[in-house]
């Protein structure tokens, strides 16, 4: 690639993520997501239905909104069929295993959507970065993750792979956001300061990890997020392009009656219990 070629790459994407300049405002959100959640609930029926298996795979610098994007995933399905997995950093006796290990055992049974907030590519971004592995171990992951990949594909499971991008500017607005808000104060680790001192070591580290695992049987896919809430709508609605789910023929639920034959004062049983003090 020449090297008017890169910068006009480079500006496709700079105009991509700059695109979200012009906020959605929260009524519109609202609505989209509503209608969202409801196809996510079809989604969930059919995965139950059909044994289907999915893995996704959220990345993404510091404060890119992994979690945000998550959350509106899952707030309206079951964990039982959506389960999140947030792992720690290793322990000293999975530092001993091998690299994978502690992932696997998290891959979905039938009828499970897993979702990874942050996974196997650690290795290859803050890792690497921040030297918590060898060089070897690095180049190792390289150029064994596809094979891994495909072997998971294989064995009949969907891979799908979200890189959420964010610009510099924005990134550094949603730090500071986080040192003067007592809500937001733990999501600032030592680790979080660092990539935002080195932001470009992680833009390499960003760009090999993608040239070697970015495959056929697994692409990755580039999810805009300086606008949170257009990067969430724009990632559920791909999400669920991607599944071949089918909506189910529902019918309507009807509650009947209440069996009253038993009625008593249900209410004044409970009477001498402790109750919580009523502050609002």
């Amino acid at each position: 690639m020449g090297k008017k070629e890169k910068q006009s790459s480079g500006s496709r994407i700079n105009e991509a993520v700059g695109k979200q300049g012009k906020k959605l405002k929260g009524k519109e959100y609202e609505k989209q997501l509503k209608r969202l959640h409801g196809d996510l609930v079809s989604l969930q029926e059919w995965l139950k239905k059909s044994g289907h298996r999915v893995v996704v795979v959220f990345e993404g610098r510091d404060a890119a909104g992994k979690g945000g994007v998550i959350k509106a995933i899952t707030e309206r399905v079951s964990p039982r069929v959506f389960r999140v997995v947030a792992l720690p950093a290793p322990s000293e006796k999975e530092k001993t295993q091998v690299y994978m290990q502690r992932y696997i055992q998290h891959f979905p049974s039938a009828g499970e959507i897993i979702l990874f907030d942050r996974s196997w590519y650690n290795r290859a971004g803050v890792e690497r970065v921040m030297g918590f592995c060898t060089e070897k171990e690095y180049i190792h992951f390289l150029q064994v993750v596809p094979l891994f990949e495909r072997m998971l594909v294989d064995s009949g499971v969907q891979l799908i792979k979200y890189w959420l991008e964010i610009n510099m500017e924005e990134q550094e607005k949603r730090f500071r956001s986080r040192v003067d808000d007592p809500r937001k104060i733990w999501k600032l680790s030592p680790l979080d300061i660092e990539s935002y001192h080195r932001w470009y070591d992680y833009s390499k580290a960003r760009d090999a990890m993608l040239t070697a695992s970015d495959i056929k049987e697994a692409p990755w896919y580039i999810v805009p997020f300086n606008d949170q809430k257009r990067g969430r709508l724009n990632c559920i609605s791909h999400l669920l392009s991607l599944i071949p789910y089918e909506k189910p023929d529902h019918k309507k639920t009807k509650l009947g009656e209440r069996v009253l034959d038993n009625a008593y004062d249900d209410r004044a049983s409970l009477e001498g219990r402790k109750f919580i003090p009523e502050i609002f």
